[in-house]
This record gives C-alpha cells, sequence and structure tokens, in this order.
C-alpha cells in the first residue's frame, strides 16, 4: 500500500509504503508554534519506507536534534524528525492526500493542552511524551 501527501501548493510532496505505525493527537507548545493550530495530528512511518517527492523540503532544526521539514515554495509544515525518534518520519495528517481517512488513536503532551479546547473523545491521553511513559502504542518510541 502507498501512501501519499503533500504541501497546499503541491511542489513538495511525500510518500510512504506499508502502514503507518502510529497516529496521534499532540497539545506539546512546539507543535501548536509551528502550525497556528490549537493542536497537531500526526501519523508516524519508518523513514526506510519514506520517501520526498517533487522539491525537497526546507528544515528548520527547532531544538538541538529535532527537525521540522517545510515546503520552500508555499511554507506548509511536512513532517518531523528528532534524533529521540530515531528511525521514524513523523508527518502531519492534514497534508495527507486523503485526510479524512486519518484515524487517531491516542493523544500525547496531554498536559499542555489548551484550556479552553474542548476534547470529547475516548482516547487514551498522556501527560507527556510517550518516551516519559511505559507505555509504547503501537511503535511510537
Amino acid at each position: 500500500m502507498t501512501t501519499r501527501g503533500r504541501c497546499l501548493c503541491g511542489k513538495t510532496r511525500w510518500e510512504y509504503h506499508g502502514e503507518a505505525t502510529w497516529a496521534c493527537y499532540c497539545h506539546c507548545d512546539d507543535c501548536r508554534r509551528n502550525c497556528a493550530a490549537p493542536v497537531v495530528a500526526w501519523l508516524g512511518v519508518p523513514v526506510t519506507n519514506f520517501t520526498w517527492l517533487g522539491q525537497a523540503p526546507k528544515t528548520f532544526e527547532s531544538s538541538k536534534g529535532v527537525r521540522r521539514h517545510f515546503c520552500a515554495a508555499c511554507g506548509s509544515p511536512m513532517g518531523f524528525e528528532a534524533d529521540h525518534y530515531s528511525g521514524g518520519m513523523h508527518l502531519y495528517a492534514a497534508s495527507l492526500e486523503e485526510p479524512k481517512d486519518f484515524e487517531p488513536t491516542f493523544h500525547v503532551n496531554y498536559g499542555s493542552k489548551l484550556p479552553w479546547l474542548q476534547i470529547n473523545d475516548d482516547l487514551p491521553k498522556y501527560e507527556g511524551t510517550l518516551l516519559e511513559s511505559p507505555e509504547d502504542p503501537k511503535g511510537y518510541k
């Protein structure tokens, strides 16, 4: 199975083969500020199954060992890699060609959730990152 995504202008695209290893919402300040959104939806894939297509993204090192990828033409956030998540590519669910097919299974950094955002789902909610938790939903670490 091949899944594809793209930026707003379509110049930077991506694809991966196989299944996503996890799908979640993140409430951390960095993700919110990077997207100017109250919460960010992510999916993770092994970097070995992932390819950039079209114009290569620009990369911004938002903190030591953390790289955020975005379209150089339109500025759309596209992906995230971090040394502490070695071997994984985090992709913004909204960049999927078919974002309606996205099915999140948990929340991370729920302790940072904005107080005015109402969440009414029954998904597991982790106060911090899963690196800080003994639980690891479907390969998130």
